[in-house]
């Protein structure tokens, strides 16, 4: 812990044990959990609306979708673009939802900010400290992910970038980094978690879809997580993921969803962090 001395802005203390993000009346930190829930990407005007049907019936209050998509392969499906921000906006004032999607380099930034509530910086751009200052002279909530192969420190230094210059409304996500093993699409450091809650005031989340890459265990994940102490869980949701444009086989179903919700609330019980947002009554036509 003798690290903590490098990221002076990040490093939790006294004065600043931790800090609340509140996008659409949702916190993220403190006592609440808070779920992140949508498609890998956007990929049309009916899966998108579907999607946000059911997780605005499920009281979820932040739509996850990825526009541009940042793909290894220059063959793979790359996004709808700016269409794609467009259906999100939609989503976003028919439903009542604030929207994060990713931005992969500051040529985009103009394009996108006016369609999303929190910027998502994926683990490529991690280290992209250029971008990482620009992010600083925004004014929306930024949720920088861990790069694959990025250290506690490294990470936390990234997120200093973007506090330098400003922009305090700092996510740390947890996506899986790249081990020896590849039983699994990354490795989840669930130790991350509570270490990361002992080094910084910044909230933290996990995003059990990417480190897994297989939706079967995107479950049991999610409950390490929140048992670890993360203050929220961005999941992919699809409601074909057979036909999916991007990442299917690690999107959850509709039931697999649902039933995750209700062992994330009965663990809520138990520790004290319950998802605040989570009802079952209201219907949206």
């Amino acid at each position: 812990m003798a690290l903590t001395n490098a990221y002076p802005l990040a490093k939790k203390t006294l004065e600043k044990p931790q800090t609340l993000v509140e996008v659409n009346g949702i916190k993220i930190g403190g006592n609440d959990l808070a779920i992140i829930a949508g498609p890998c990407a956007v990929e049309s005007e009916e899966q998108l609306y579907a999607i946000a049907n059911f997780l605005a019936n499920k009281g979820i209050k932040i739509m996850r979708g990825g526009a541009y998509k940042p793909r290894t392969s220059p063959y793979s499906f790359q996004g709808l673009m700016e269409d794609g921000l467009k259906l999100l906006r939609g989503v976003s004032q028919k439903y009542d939802m604030a929207i994060i999607t990713e931005v992969l380099d500051l040529s985009l930034l103009d394009t996108i900010y006016p369609y999303t509530d929190i910027i998502q910086i994926g683990a490529r751009n991690m280290k992209n400290y250029h971008f990482l200052k620009e992010l600083g002279k925004t004014d929306k909530p930024v949720m920088l992910k861990r790069g694959m192969d990025a250290t506690l420190e490294e990470w936390l230094l990234a997120a200093e970038y973007i506090l330098m210059g400003g922009n305090q409304q700092v996510i740390l996500c947890e996506r899986g980094i790249r081990t020896f093993d590849n039983t699994s699409r990354n490795t989840m450091d669930i130790a991350a978690i509570p270490l990361i809650k002992q080094l910084s005031h910044l909230p933290i989340i996990a995003d059990p879809s990417q480190a897994t890459g297989n939706r079967e265990i995107v479950g049991p994940l999610s409950l390490a997580a929140v048992a670890a102490g993360a203050d929220g869980l961005m999941i992919e949701v699809h409601n074909n993921p057979e036909k999916a444009l991007s990442d299917g086989p690690q999107s959850l179903r509709f039931e697999q969803f649902s039933d995750l919700l209700d062992k994330l609330n009965l663990l809520g019980n138990m520790n004290g962090k319950k998802i605040p947002e989570l009802h079952l009554k209201t219907q949206f036509n």
